[in-house]
Formats: C-alpha cells, structure tokens, sequence
C-alpha cells in the first residue's frame, strides 16, 4: 500500500483541526455559520442573513458580516494544526446583505512565514456579488497545536 501522500495528510489534519474548533465555537454557532469546505490555509463559510441580523436600515449587519469573515479566517489559519489568532484585520463593505442573502466567505492564506500570516477573504451573496473584502493578520503560539498528538 503507497504511503499518503503530505497534501492528504495535510487535508486531513485541516479537516479533523476543523472538528475540533467547531464544536467549541459558539459563536459562529449561533450565527448559523456553516464551514462548507477547509483545506490547508483555506476555508469557505456560509451563512443566511435573517432578521435578527438587520441593523436599522434592513441590511445585514457590517459587524456581522465582518464575523462571518473572521471566522472563515479562523479555521483557514488554523488548519495546520497549530493555534492561530488574528492580530488585526481590515474589511471593506462594498454592497449592503439583505434578508434571506447567503453569503459565502472564502478565505485563502496569502502569505505564512514565521508566526505571522496574512489572509485574504471575499464574501459574496448568492448571486456572486461581492459584498465585502476582508484582510486578516494572524500570529501562531509557538508550540501549542490545536490539536494534541
């Protein structure tokens, strides 16, 4: 039997990082945040904008948006197993959500070296419109994995 080759250990060190994270994450939880796909420094979320979500003009929240993004950020900077907090992010909005939008975070890893990385992602509605642009810085604790050997 042919040895695994790094890139499927490396999926499937993403994907178990995502399980694990998952089940203690409440946040994204409760937004009804689903994490569609992870892979090694990437990561697609999804979530429908309701109601409860609208801020005083009917479009989704920017706040809210902006977690989606975070944590789409989040399981990407993780997935290579070792704890990844963000440093600092930026976001543009660029079109407003509406009720009943899905709007889907891609994240992809655009630079890691060192403790330091650097992470694009772009929400987009349903229909393929962007609807904010997001950047996050991350830091790795040094020898702490998400998960233990």
């Amino acid at each position: 039997m042919a040895e695994p080759s790094v890139d499927a250990d490396a999926q499937r060190t993403a994907e178990a990082v995502r399980g694990r994270m998952f089940r203690d994450d409440h946040a994204s939880r409760m937004m009804g945040i689903e994490i569609v796909e992870v892979g090694p420094g990437r990561c697609v979320a999804r979530m429908t904008v309701r109601r409860d979500m609208l801020n005083g003009f009917g479009i989704a929240h920017g706040g809210l948006v902006t977690t989606l993004a975070d944590s789409a950020f989040a399981f990407a900077c993780n997935s290579h197993n070792e704890v990844t907090v963000a440093s600092g992010f930026s976001v543009d909005l660029l079109a407003p959500g509406r009720e009943g939008d899905v709007l889907t975070a891609r994240a992809e890893e655009s630079n890691r070296a060192g403790r330091t990385g650097v992470y694009d992602i772009v929400i987009t509605n349903q229909r393929g419109e962007r609807v904010a642009l997001f950047r996050g810085r991350s830091y790795t604790i040094k020898g702490k994995p998400v998960l233990e050997a």
